[in-house]
């Protein structure tokens, strides 16, 4: 029987015609990152103790599914393909089991400091937001003297102990105890709402931190808020951790913890742009819970910041122009 496939189609590679699991907006998938400028990591972790929002550990996969409807060039303010100026790759999920910090951060720990020993900047997506501890410890390691900016609705600096010493509330106090950043060159951006405890603000203030509130930033205007951060980090190596729920969940109902009189998309959009000049060596996007979601809303918003991100590393290695 003669041959009614064309030569063209014959010739292609097993790798141009088998489609694997969706990367991050297309980026190649790779496990050694140290030819690109950044890398896309999924960290599928959850303490998995939250009294009813257990999902956090599907974000990743939820994230890339959304990042489909991200284009890669914004014509208005950013006519350029991030991706491709930094030559970034999609080195997949850490291989860890959700709820075990004991044997996940280690996990975590390793993965991020295989991207960033090379001087690649890792964008990671979660996962709740424990999992930016092991992520500061890696960072740590390659940058001294880390100044981090936490925009979130909570201050993920609570004291810590037994029973559960590693929570999605205590991240910032382990990291300021064993000195993974500098305290009081760093910022918590966006706290509101209620708490289980008296005290929080001062948890964080007397580890050094500078908290600046919902109410804070509303009163003194996005504007200045945002040019005193920018004053604030100017010079630092800066770890860049965005808590989805700093988003009202009118926008993202996706997350843990919703809380109300959050910002809007276009607010968050504006914060991420507003941050460029700084010299940003890590992209947090934590705390999407897929099985709260609706339609993807939050995984689709939590793409878009990451895209943001990436143009914030483009534009601090010159590759914007």
């Amino acid at each position: 029987m003669p041959k009614t496939v064309p030569t063209e189609i014959e010739a292609l590679a097993d790798a141009e015609l088998y489609a694997g699991p969706w990367t991050f907006m297309g980026a190649p998938a790779a496990t050694d990152a140290r030819a690109a400028k950044a890398a896309i990591l999924g960290v599928p972790y959850d303490a998995g103790i939250h009294p009813f929002r257990v999902g956090s550990r599907q974000g990743p996969t939820a994230i890339r599914e959304q990042s489909r409807l991200i284009r890669r060039f914004d014509p208005d303010v950013a006519d350029f393909d991030p991706l491709a100026r930094l030559g970034a790759v999609d080195c997949g999920d850490v291989a860890l089991l959700p709820g075990r910090p004991i044997e996940a951060f280690p996990r975590i720990e390793e993965a991020v400091w295989r991207i960033v020993r090379h001087g690649v900047v890792p964008v990671t997506m979660g996962g709740d937001g424990s999992m930016s501890l092991p992520q500061m410890r890696a960072l740590a390691r390659k940058h001294p003297g880390l100044a981090c900016l936490h925009v979130d609705a909570h201050t993920d600096c609570y004291d810590y102990g037994p029973p559960e010493p590693y929570t999605p509330a205590n991240q910032f106090a382990h990291a300021a105890d064993e000195g993974l950043l500098d305290a009081k060159a760093s910022i918590h951006l966006g706290l509101r709402g209620p708490t289980y405890c008296s005290g929080v603000i001062q948890m964080a203030t007397k580890r050094g931190y500078e908290v600046i509130t919902q109410t804070q930033w509303a009163a003194r205007g996005t504007d200045a808020v945002l040019r005193h951060v920018r004053e604030r980090l100017a010079g630092r190596k800066v770890y860049l951790c965005f808590d989805m729920d700093i988003f009202d969940p009118s926008v993202a109902p996706g997350v843990a913890t919703p809380t109300w009189g959050g910002i809007s998309a276009r607010e968050g959009i504006d914060l991420m742009r507003a941050l460029a000049g700084l010299d940003i060596v890590a992209v947090d996007v934590n705390t999407v819970s897929p099985a709260q979601d609706l339609n993807g809303l939050t995984a689709h918003l939590a793409a878009t910041i990451m895209y943001e991100g990436l143009v914030l590393v483009c534009r601090k290695l010159g590759l914007d122009r």
